[in-house]
């Protein structure tokens, strides 16, 4: 007797868990020849609300851990992605994703070697006339949200780069991208990186993009992934969000994109 194959169900990644979509809704992946592949979750609004309280939930512990802390956890997730790096081809090559996963392995670690510098990179002692030391260093914004490009090197980029510096995040990875996501949702939840630092939705960008604008407890938005860019910029401007595309990946200046300066006076002597 010949046994059936456990097929796996592709659900989203929320709050360190693994939860159905609310709406119970799925979306069809097919490789390039038409065949099937799977259903990942479609997620709706509820799910995103939940993401973003997850996000604003975990904020504080991780900003306030140490950048060395930070470091440590990201070289982790570096570390799972290359024990697990056959399994990640084989998912990028049935979904016609060109990304080399030894290349997204190196981009986690040059990522994990960023966290404590940045202070070095983008902090100042301030000149000033008084018997006082004064000096600004970069901090992290807040909650983030994140629209990918349906590629996977440039969906790690724009993770690592947000939750390097101390940012949390929801991150809309669409399409056929939602496979490839998934799974390296299943790198972070049995990694050191702490429930709520990373959310990932999976699903349709024209769907949750202007949800994900408006909201009004998301602080930054990364739309690079996002063909309406102007629609999501006016309804971000409603809270004042910080948004913003990127053209290139490895770029330390898409860590400082959502930081911001934080200016400290200390009186000499005391």
């Amino acid at each position: 007797m010949s046994r059936i194959d456990v097929k796996k169900t592709y659900k989203l990644y929320i709050n360190g868990a693994f939860p159905r979509s609310e709406s119970g809704r799925v979306y069809e992946v097919k490789n390039a020849k038409g065949q099937f592949i799977a259903n990942p979750a479609l997620a709706s609004r509820k799910d995103l609300r939940d993401a973003v309280v997850a996000s604003r939930a975990a904020f504080g512990k991780w900003s306030g851990s140490t950048a060395y802390l930070r470091g440590q956890i990201l070289y982790r997730i570096a570390e799972m992605l290359e024990g697990r790096s056959e399994q990640f081809e084989t998912e990028l090559k049935a979904i016609g994703d060109k990304s080399k996963i030894s290349e997204v392995v190196d981009l986690v670690v040059w990522y994990a070697g960023w966290t404590d510098k940045l202070s070095a990179l983008d902090g100042v002692t301030n000149p000033v006339s008084g018997p006082f030391y004064n000096f600004t260093t970069p901090e992290a914004l807040g909650v983030v949200g994140v629209i990918s490009k349906p590629n996977f090197l440039e969906f790690i980029d724009s993770v690592m780069a947000t939750i390097a510096s101390g940012n949390t995040a929801v991150v809309l990875a669409p399409d056929a991208l939602g496979i490839p996501a998934m799974s390296f949702a299943e790198v972070l939840a049995t990694s050191d990186l702490p429930a709520g630092v990373l959310n990932i939705l999976t699903g349709k960008i024209n769907e949750l993009a202007p949800w994900m604008a408006s909201h009004m407890d998301i602080d930054g938005l990364d739309i690079t992934g996002a063909k309406s860019q102007g629609e999501l910029k006016v309804a971000g401007a409603e809270n004042l969000k910080r948004i913003h595309t990127f053209s290139k990946i490895k770029n330390p200046a898409r860590i400082l994109a959502f930081m911001e300066a934080k200016t400290v006076w200390h009186t000499i002597g005391i």
